[in-house]
Parts: C-alpha cells; sequence; structure tokens
C-alpha cells in the first residue's frame, strides 16, 4: 500500500500537466456561460481568471486581455460552475486508491466532493488539497460513522460526536444500527456543537423523527419507501431489502407529496444516489453493467466485487423484478415531489460502489434526474448552486461570479439542451489550475486496464 507522502507526490505530479504553469491569467474568450444563477445563457463573453478568482466577466468586444493571459477559446462552447459529488467514498489516505478516485473525479469535471466515510488521514488531505500541495476537488468530510457497532449506548454517542468535533471534521456520517437514543444524543450533542450529521435513518428512528431532530441530509432516500407504506403494515421483516425495495408492492403512492412536503417543512435536505439504486435493484444482467466503457478504469476485481454484489440483490428470495420497478417509479416519483416542494436536492451517486465510477456516476445521475422529471438546468442546479446553499457557502463557489472560485468545467455542447452533453468536457479549471482535454485523457489513460 502506498503511504500518505507517496500519495501526495503521485497527485502533486499532475500539477505539472497544468499549461499554463507560468501564466498569471486564464482568459476563455467569446465563450458561453451557464451561470447556474439563473437559467440563461450568457453569449459571447470573456471571462478572466487571476489567482483562482474569477476577476472579470464581460462582452467579448468590451473586455482586455491581461498580456500575460494564458487565452482559451471558447468559441461554440459553454462554460459551467464545476460539480459536486454529494455522496462519495473516498479511500483511505494511505490506499492506492486514493489517486485513481481523484483523477476520475477531476477529469469527470467535479470539483467539489462530499467524503462520506472519513478517517483522520482525510483532515490531511483536505488541508493538503485546500492549499494546492495535492491537485483534487475541494474536500467535505465526516469522521468515522456513527452506527450499531461503533456506538455503545447514548453517552458513548455524545463523547463520540464532541470527540469529532475537536478533531475538526466538517461533519457526522450516521449509518445504520443506531438505537432511538443513540440516535437522539448524537442529534442532541451535535446540535447543540452546531455541527451537521448526515447519511441514513436507523431502522429504530425513521423518517418523521430524523426530519423533527434536525438531521442535515437524508442520503439514498432512505426510509422513505418505509414511510410510503399504510399505517397497518406489516413491518416485522425488517427494513425491506435494499434500500426498501421489497416494501413498493405495499407502498402508496398518494404518501409521496406529504412526504415531501413533511421534508421541505423541516428544512432537510436529499441527497438521492438514484443511479446507485437502479443499478442496483433494477433487473438488468450485471454483465451489461460491467461492460460499460468508464468500468475500463476500475480494478477488473473490483468489477467483479460489484457483480456478485447486484446478484446478492436481485437472487434473495423476496425479489420480485416487478416489484423492483415498482420502487425504481416511485422513487423517481419521490425526487420529483421533493423538488416541487421546494425541498433541497443534492447530486450524489455514492461512488465508488456499485457500477458507480467515481465522476461518470455523476454524470449517469444527472441522467437519472432529468428522467425522474427535473429540467437539465433543475437538476444542474443540485451539483452547482445547491451544494453551495448547502454548505452555507453560496456566493463563494456554485455559481459564476465575479469574485467566485474559479472551478469550472468547459464543454463542447450545451448541456442545457440535453443534459448528456455534461459528459462533452473540453476542460477543467480547479481553483484557477486549468487542465486540457489533453491533461485530462493522459490522467485517465494511466487508470486503464
Amino acid at each position: 500500500m502506498k503511504t500518505t507522502a507517496s500519495n501526495i507526490a503521485s497527485i502533486t505530479a499532475l500539477l505539472l500537466m497544468a499549461v499554463q504553469a507560468h501564466a498569471a491569467s486564464i482568459a476563455f474568450v467569446n465563450v458561453n456561460i451557464l451561470p447556474m444563477s439563473s437559467n440563461e445563457v450568457l453569449h459571447a463573453r470573456t471571462v478572466i481568471v487571476t489567482d483562482g478568482t474569477i476577476a472579470v466577466i464581460g462582452a467579448v468586444d468590451g473586455t482586455s486581455l491581461p498580456e500575460d493571459a494564458l487565452v482559451v477559446d471558447g468559441t461554440d462552447r459553454y462554460l459551467m460552475p464545476g460539480l459536486a459529488e454529494m455522496h462519495a467514498h473516498i479511500p483511505s489516505s494511505s490506499s492506492e486508491e486514493l489517486d485513481r478516485v481523484l483523477r476520475l473525479f477531476i477529469a469527470n469535471g467535479v470539483t467539489t466532493v462530499r467524503g462520506m466515510l472519513g478517517e483522520s488521514g482525510h483532515l490531511e488531505l483536505r488541508q493538503s488539497i485546500a492549499n494546492g500541495s495535492i491537485l483534487g476537488p475541494r474536500l467535505i468530510t465526516s469522521g468515522p460513522s456513527f452506527n450499531g457497532r461503533s456506538v455503545n449506548g447514548a453517552d458513548n454517542g455524545a463523547e463520540m460526536v464532541r470527540e469529532q468535533h475537536a478533531a475538526g471534521y466538517d461533519f457526522l456520517k450516521i449509518h445504520p444500527g443506531l438505537s432511538r437514543a443513540e440516535f437522539h444524543a448524537v442529534a442532541e450533542t451535535a446540535n447543540e456543537l452546531g455541527m451537521p450529521f448526515a447519511g441514513h435513518v436507523p431502522e429504530a428512528v425513521g423518517v418523521p423523527a430524523a426530519l423533527a431532530a434536525g438531521i442535515a441530509s437524508i442520503d439514498h432516500l432512505d426510509g422513505y419507501m418505509q414511510l410510503l407504506l399504510p399505517p397497518n403494515a406489516d413491518s416485522s421483516d425488517g427494513p425491506g431489502g435494499f434500500f426498501g425495495v421489497l416494501l413498493a408492492g405495499e407502498a402508496l403512492e398518494g404518501n409521496i407529496v406529504p412526504a415531501a412536503e413533511a421534508t421541505a417543512e423541516a428544512g432537510v435536505w436529499n441527497v438521492p444516489t438514484e443511479s446507485l439504486f437502479e443499478h442496483v435493484t433494477a433487473p438488468i444482467d450485471p454483465d451489461e453493467l460491467a461492460d460499460r466503457p468508464e468500468m475500463k478504469y476500475m480494478p477488473a476485481a473490483t468489477v467483479e466485487e460489484w457483480k456478485q454484489r447486484k446478484l446478492e440483490v436481485t437472487g434473495d428470495s423476496g425479489y420480485v423484478p416487478a416489484v423492483a420497478a415498482r420502487a425504481i417509479e416511485l422513487r423517481r416519483k419521490l425526487v420529483a415531489a421533493l423538488h416541487d416542494a421546494d425541498a433541497g436536492l443534492l447530486l450524489g451517486s455514492d461512488s465508488p460502489q456499485i457500477f458507480n465510477v467515481p465522476g461518470f456516476a455523476i454524470h449517469r445521475e444527472l441522467q437519472y434526474l432529468v428522467e425522474a422529471g427535473l429540467t437539465p438546468y433543475e437538476a444542474l442546479r443540485t451539483g452547482t448552486a445547491n451544494p453551495a446553499r448547502f454548505f452555507g457557502k453560496a456566493g463563494t463557489f456554485g455559481t459564476i461570479e465575479p469574485g467566485l472560485e474559479a472551478d469550472l468545467v468547459l464543454l463542447d455542447d450545451n448541456p442545457l439542451e440535453n443534459i448528456e452533453s455534461s459528459r462533452r468536457i473540453h476542460g477543467v479549471m480547479l481553483r484557477g489550475k486549468w487542465l486540457t482535454r489533453q491533461d485530462l485523457d493522459a490522467m485517465l489513460e494511466t487508470l486503464r486496464r
């Protein structure tokens, strides 16, 4: 396994690939801007980035360029904010997979990542990315998770919260298995300290209690399928399979809007990770998923493991393809209802997880959101402006405006017209560091099997 130092050396080497190594400013000239602060295209603009910040946005004819600026031709191209992966699993700082995951995110225009299962090494990694010694997406990290094995009683849960707060983690990760008393002790202590907690909804707690406790985000729509059941439903068989897939036959569609409205009233966000759910539960041959082009960037053993995990779900004695299809239909309607109720949605795929290759999976997640009923603009907002709002950082990143950090993606086509154009990446800028398509291809080539 690589050490943290060798990981840093490996990833820092990517900095040498940036073509603007000696340029004080970078200018995108004659580019079309997708500001993500509004559903519009600002045509024929010049955007000047200096010292990692968007310094100037102006009309092509009326904007002077710094003498030493590196000029990027934006003709017939579209500049949008970098994307956020709001449910990621960052490998250990000593893992040989860390370099792979960071490169895959960068190559796909992911400039912010919320790591949902952290460790102490991620605190150093977060700082190294922030100060530029490692090239990677902005990292927001939790500590080790709160779950049925890590927490031993309410008092222990509260103490763990205080320890992670003191250590400097950004938020707390909730996993299944907590008792109701443990969950509430964690929530109350976190709220006292002003520390967000997010993730799963323990079975003993349920969505209504999680909303009331002030959970920052519910991920995977965890617990909502149970919430859609009729009041007299028998839940003695447990949680109902993978995020309640086996319960869909009993779920009531009429409960979707009230659930969405309750979520909005509580001010709780959701990270649907619909790509994960559909990849796992849909009656699709796992070999078909394993043959997707992006799988060549993952180790063969990992892809084989993903195939087996999918077979475990679809091979469950209670699995019925028609019920799984209904679960997918209900979840998509829930996503649309959450959006319509103005309950915040955040873009996330839970990568690297089952058939979700880092970065590539985000673009598939965007497609699933559009298929659920969001417009391309609304889907893109979940990965740009919305994360900035969620973190309380609106006006720092997530839109294209003067004074904001220069996390940008240059596209060869307009994703507002076709969401699949989000994949047509011409180049990526990470807080002022410009990586061309050639640079990105070179990064990917090192990862090919």
